[in-house]
């Protein structure tokens, strides 16, 4: 269900410490706890606050094979990674954006994004790579979660898109 509908607007560039993999779609629902376990732990160990919501950002899709994805989370100022745990920064620009509820709508509420930027004459930044499409910002901020409420069909997640300028 989407409980905030799509709008664009301007987001300054946000440094973050990420956890990559490159993982087929269904592998998601384990990826994301673990990754954010390990980068939690990561920033407690290193006295870094975190500085907004998590999020699992898309570097590239392929949806019949493996995606490049990264759960990130934001941080005030760039990290230095290690072997584990990598800096990472998502560019300012402009963003198409929603927000919708229940974490089995997240196809969905992508395509409705998708058909929403096109349908206003706006286009996402991206290209295609031998590996999928590969997007120069893509990613969804989990707002909400396990510690707000048990039921993931009361998660509120935003899907956000950088537009090409």
């Amino acid at each position: 269900m989407i409980v905030r509908p799509a709008e664009t607007d301007e987001r300054p560039v946000q440094h973050y410490a990420g956890l990559r993999g490159a993982i087929p779609m269904s592998a998601l629902p384990q990826f994301i706890p673990q990754s954010l376990d390990t980068l939690f732990g990561w920033l407690a160990t290193h006295g870094i606050p975190p500085a907004g919501a998590p999020f699992l950002r898309y570097h590239i899709i392929d949806m019949a094979g493996e995606m490049r994805v990264e759960v990130g989370v934001p941080v005030l100022s760039p990290v230095t990674g290690d072997a584990t745990v990598s800096p990472g920064t998502l560019p300012g620009g402009t963003y198409a954006s929603l927000i919708y509820r229940d974490v089995t709508q997240g196809i969905p509420a992508n395509a409705a994004l998708l058909h929403w930027i096109a349908d206003n004459g706006l286009a996402v930044d991206q290209h295609p790579d031998p590996a999928g499409d590969a997007f120069a910002s893509r990613y969804e901020i989990f707002l909400t979660g396990p510690q707000d409420d048990p039921d993931p069909a009361n998660w509120d997640t935003e899907v956000a898109m950088k537009l090409t300028e």
